[in-house]
């Protein structure tokens, strides 16, 4: 491995570190709060969701701030996509090289419901997106509507 990459290696670990220690900060400052921590979950939100249609439409930016929850995984991820677990660390830091290498990746397919999303493929890369600050990310979108 050459200089550059074990630089590269160095900042992606040192990258996931970080956003493990603010995840365990959201965690501490959120029990102390007595605030909740967690990603909304589609299924609590929407649970008859016989009465909702899907309606596919297709890849658009979303704004970060607007993706609330998940589909499942939603224990690995805090609310603010921080991860919450090290054993998501490959994965995370697979992703995070990739965002480094400018290596384009399918986008995530996130669920609308209303004016949020929830995130149903793409976990690692709404969480590497998040702790770069990126305010926007492309995306395949489902909406659901009401019947």
């Amino acid at each position: 491995m050459d200089q550059s990459n074990t630089a590269l290696e160095k900042r992606i670990t040192a990258d996931f570190l970080r956003a493990r220690r603010r995840a365990l900060l959201n965690y501490v400052l959120a029990f102390l709060s007595g605030k909740h921590n967690r990603l909304l979950v589609f299924q609590e939100v929407h649970p008859n969701l016989r009465s909702y249609q899907e309606v596919y439409l297709g890849i658009h930016s979303v704004e970060m701030v607007k993706i609330v929850g998940c589909v499942n995984r939603c224990q690995d991820f805090d609310r603010h996509f921080l991860p919450t677990q090290s054993s998501s660390a490959e994965r995370w830091k697979s992703i995070s090289r990739a965002y480094y290498q400018s290596i384009q990746l399918p986008p995530p397919i996130l669920l609308k419901a209303s004016d949020v999303y929830f995130v149903y493929d793409g976990y690692h890369r709404i969480s590497v997106a998040q702790l770069h600050g990126v305010t926007h990310i492309e995306a395949d979108i489902i909406e659901y509507v009401r019947r």
